[in-house]
């Protein structure tokens, strides 16, 4: 039970490394290319777009989050991770789904910092905190301040670890801070 628990521990903590370790450095990409490969679905209201049809200052512009990868067929991907290793093993008993899920939701937690880094591009002064859902469908939830566009958005991950595979996201203008619970309990 002790290994069992370090082990979940280790995939815990390498999971927060990699969100917490962001690289801001915009990266060079072409806004054409970007804005055809959009499969962003942004919630509209009045304050998202002024006169002349363009964002406002407050507004993710999904095209330039874009990686321009095409996505992958999760059925068929060749993950990282073994689906029988102790590891999937472990994040599929803590969260209670199966082991395709569990090898799935590792892969992607373990690249999300790719797509987080693009938003908090973006975001500047609005950003509050992020987390990532785990269970059935994992989720980016970018929680900012109310002066921020509600929205969502499809992001296909480009580098090699998890190329391909699709990580929603999520902002939420509802300025929350980001909480870590561990079977329901707070943790510090």
């Amino acid at each position: 039970m002790a290994k069992r628990l370090i082990s979940i521990m280790v995939v815990a903590t390498a999971s927060m490394w990699a969100l917490t370790a962001c690289d801001n450095t915009p990266d060079s990409v072409d806004t054409a290319d970007q804005a055809a490969n959009t499969v962003a679905t942004a919630d509209t209201t009045a304050e998202s777009s002024t006169a002349e049809g363009k964002l406002a200052a407050n507004t993710v512009d999904w095209s330039l989050v874009d990686s321009g990868a095409k996505p992958a067929d999760p059925t068929n991907y060749k993950y990282p991770f073994a689906i029988d290793s102790q590891n999937v093993r472990d994040y599929a008993e803590f969260f209670k789904v199966d082991a395709a899920t569990a090898q799935h939701n590792l892969t992607i937690s373990m690249a999300s910092n790719e797509a987080l880094s693009k938003v908090l591009d973006q975001l500047s002064e609005t950003y509050v905190s992020h987390e990532l859902t785990d269970g059935n469908e994992m989720t980016l939830i970018i929680h900012t301040t109310p002066d921020v566009t509600a929205s969502t958005y499809d992001y296909v991950l480009s580098d090699d670890f998890a190329k391909g595979l699709v990580l929603p996201i999520e902002i939420k203008p509802d300025g929350k801070k980001g909480e870590v619970k561990v079977h329901g309990e707070m943790v510090e």
